[in-house]
């Protein structure tokens, strides 16, 4: 896991000096909609409950 974060810390320090603010934030927005999918694809996270709670919904369960 060490490597694997100084990869991703490698990753956006370059976007931040290549492309500026507005390439550090999209790269970090990017880069989370990634670790979600993954999650979902690895059946970690389920996205129908993730959507209910953005949007408002509570589960009973």
């Amino acid at each position: 896991m060490t490597v694997v974060g100084i990869a991703i810390g490698a990753f956006v320090a370059f976007m931040s000096f290549s492309f500026g603010l507005w390439g550090f934030l999209i790269s970090l927005l990017f880069m989370g909609i990634g670790a979600l999918f993954g999650r979902a694809a690895e059946g970690k996270l389920d996205l129908r409950s993730v959507l209910d709670a953005i949007t408002g919904r509570r589960s009973s369960s």
